[in-house]
Order: C-alpha cells, then structure tokens, then sequence
C-alpha cells in the first residue's frame, strides 16, 4: 500500500522536532511520537492481523496555554497524513442548528483529496508544462496544419527558447478561459449544517450547467500558469485520487478534537445547554469506536483513524465525560503548569520565540532590540507572578506582558529610527511596574 511506502520519523525525531518549539510537556509529546509511529507500523503488520489493531487514542489534560494547541500545531506538519484539527465546541446535537460531527469526517477526506491531488499535480508537472508551452507557441505563432517547413520549425524553437528565458513574458496574449458557473442561492443551506446537502445541490447543479468559456487578455506570464493547470488538470485521474484519498484518511488519518472539556458536563447536569453537549459526546462515540460516513467522494470508514482529544477542565473534569467516551481514549496524559523557568526558555529556546520575533518587526524599522538575561528573568518574573494572582493563562500571558513592554517602542520606531534600544530589567520594571503591583489593573489590561 502507498501509505507504507512513506515511512514517517521515528518517535526520537518527532520528539526532537517539537522541542523546537514546544518547552517541556515530554510526556505528552512521547504519547503523541508514538502514536504517530504506530500508524505506519500497523501497515507493516500482516492484513488478517492489521485491520484488527484499533487505534490508541489519546486524551490530553492540562491548564490552559501550556501546548496543548501548540503540539497539534506541529504535528500536523510532521504527519505525512491528512491531518485536521478542529474544536469540539463547534459541534451541535443532531437536531440542532450547528455542525453534525460526521463534518469533521468530510472535512478530513476533503483535504486529503486536496492533499492527494497536489501531489499528483507535481508529478504530471514537467508534462504539463510542456503541453502548456505548445499550446501558448500556438496562440504566439499561428500556423497552417500542413507540414510545417524548416524555417517555421526554427522560428518555433527560437520562441521557445524566448518564451523560457523569459523575454516574452510582458507581451499579451488573447486565451479562453473556462469559468465555472456560481450558484450563490444554495448558500442558504449552509446555515443549517447541511454542507453535504449544499455541496451535493452545487456539484449537480454545475453538472447540469456546460462549462462557459470566457476570451481575456492576459500577459504571457500569467497565461503560462492558466495553460499548465489546465492541462495538469486533464491529466489527473480524478478517480485514482480520490480512490487513494479514501484509503489515505482511513488508514492514516489524524483527527485532533481540542476543547473537549467544553463538551463535558458539570456533574452530570441535565438541564439547558447540557443536553446539547451530552447529545455531542453521544454523537462524537461512533466516530471514535468506528463507523461509515457519506461524503460527497464515497464512504469513508472510521475504524482507523486516530483521535487525540484535549481540554484544560477547568470547570468539569475528565470523568464527566460519558464512560464510553472516556474509554474510546485509554492514553491520558497530563501537561504540567508551566514554572518560571519554563517561562524564560520559552522567551528565548524556541526557533519561533517571542524575543526573536520582536527583534525581527522591529528590525524593519532599522530599530536593534537588545534584551538583558536580566530582563528577560524580569519578564518571565512578572508574568509568573500575574498568572499567580489573577487567571492562569499559561505561556499566552507572555504575548500580553511583552506587547505592553514594547509598546512605546514600537509606536515610536519610525521616527527614532536607525537606533540601538536596551532593554535591561530596570526598563522592564519601569514599563510594568503599576500593572504587576495592581492586582486589578493586571486583571483588566494583562
């Protein structure tokens, strides 16, 4: 099978690849590697053996911003699978106004047609663009079907060579365009989570309706790109794509439900907005356990696919979940509180961290930002110290506490531009000083 074929990285490597840009949480990224391994070791496993290996799911649980979100972030550009990620809280009973969770199955299958479907258009690439450079050699030099003489032959290799060197690349040209026609009015089903419905009512609709065709006058540069996903597209098999696409959602398909907690009720309350969410966790257990889904591209079959779930539970806990949800996710793991340590090495260690993406906006404005250990012990410091007193909000805390630190900067950067600016822990607790003394002002304003 074509999934085997791609043996992903090793749970070492996806480790090492979070570490990036995740601090801390080892657990919940060792759970996550290795799930992510078993994907492609169930496909090595014999077939009568292979369709009888369940998926492990995980559930993870942890305050709130310490990268839950953020390791689903990543993962999802490590899986070299469809992969999507989606919040439990969108979801309505069946019955209710709202999305139906068998979207989610649709949605996953839609991106892995998309997903399959690049990929194939990178393989007919190179024959698409030669297909697209006769046809725009045609439209440059028009010329009779008989035979075509030596001298013609010439000329069409001399433009040929033009056209990929680029010299013609300003001139315009006159090409029919197919467009698509628009049915605006079935938009009104949308509303009432009927995608499927609304998808299936325009696709019959644009079956029923010939392609238009439509003269523009574009430059050689742009009609290049209009002929090669032209003929890119007829030599795609739509079948053989979506055919594989299925296959590639069932058997390595990644599902991350975030906000689970939200679904959750508060000590098996009945009453209100509760019979919704019960009605959600009832909904969301054939999708786990397994069952069949129409999509607009065929069945898809759920048994494989693998859920990882998260929620800070705040308010309810993992046990008011309904029992048979809870045992769909036999993987639970805890994210730990993030310290102050935790703090300063995520100001600073991660290739995307917040120091380094101040430094580098303020950069385009000829402003140098240079920023003490100290102060940097100083931020982590306050923002430990707000998250104590008022809400914990994790590591987000530090986006609130940096963006009033560098306020004055960056309001006055282009006009104190070019400049080398300090900034040492006694700017730092100047700056923020009245906020982490004033319990309620940091309440409001952090």
């Amino acid at each position: 099978m074509e999934i085997a074929e791609i043996k992903p990285l090793t749970p070492r490597e996806i480790e090492t690849e979070l570490d990036k840009y995740i601090i801390g949480q080892s657990q919940a990224k060792r759970s996550v590697a290795i799930a992510l391994r078993n994907r492609w070791r169930r496909q090595q496993v014999p077939e009568p053996l292979r369709d009888e290996i369940a998926p492990k799911n995980i559930i993870m649980i942890g305050p709130t911003g310490v990268g839950k979100t953020e390791i689903a972030r990543r993962l999802a550009r490590l899986a070299k699978s469809p992969f999507l990620k989606i919040e439990a809280s969108k979801f309505t009973e069946v019955g209710y106004v709202g999305r139906d969770v068998e979207s989610m199955i649709r949605d996953l299958t839609h991106l892995a047609v998309d997903m399959v479907k690049s990929e194939e258009k990178e393989k007919v690439e190179a024959k698409a663009k030669d297909l697209a450079e006769d046809q725009l050699l045609d439209i440059l030099l028009p010329s009779p079907k008989s035979e075509q003489d030596a001298g013609e032959t010439s000329t069409r290799e001399r433009f040929r060579q033009m056209l990929r060197d680029g010299k013609l690349d300003d001139r315009f040209v006159e090409l029919e365009v197919a467009q698509r026609p628009s049915s605006p009015m079935i938009e009104i089903f949308a509303a009432a989570g009927m995608e499927e419905m609304q998808s299936g009512i325009q696709d019959m609709l644009s079956g029923m309706m010939p392609d238009k065709r439509k003269r523009r006058h574009v430059k050689v540069s742009e009609a290049k790109k209009i002929l090669e996903q032209e003929a890119a597209g007829k030599l795609i098999d739509m079948d053989k794509v979506v055919k594989k696409a299925i296959a590639r959602v069932e058997q390595s398909g990644i599902i991350f439900l975030d906000e689970i907690d939200k679904v959750a009720t508060k000590g098996g309350g009945t009453g209100g907005p509760d019979v919704s969410r019960e009605g959600v966790q009832r909904d969301l257990l054939p999708m786990v356990e397994g069952t069949s889904v129409h999509t607009k591209h065929g069945i898809v079959v759920t048994d494989h696919i693998l859920f990882i779930a998260s929620g800070a539970f705040h308010v309810s806990k993992p046990s008011d979940l309904l029992p048979e949800l809870q045992g769909r996710f036999p993987i639970r793991v805890e994210l730990d509180a993030l310290t102050q340590e935790d703090f300063v090495r995520i100001l600073t260690e991660p290739e995307n961290a917040l120091v380094t993406q101040y430094k580098a906006l303020l950069d385009t404005e000829n402003i140098e930002l240079i920023f003490d250990t100290e102060a940097i012990e100083e931020i982590a410091k306050i923002s430990f110290e707000v998250n104590e007193r008022t809400e914990n909000i994790g590591a987000r805390r530090l986006h609130t506490v940096m963006e009033k630190l560098v306020e004055e900067v960056s309001f006055e950067a282009p006009d104190v531009a070019p400049q080398q600016i300090q900034i040492t822990a006694a700017y730092v607790q100047e700056r923020l000083r009245d906020i982490a003394k004033d319990v309620d002002l940091s309440r409001f304003i952090l």
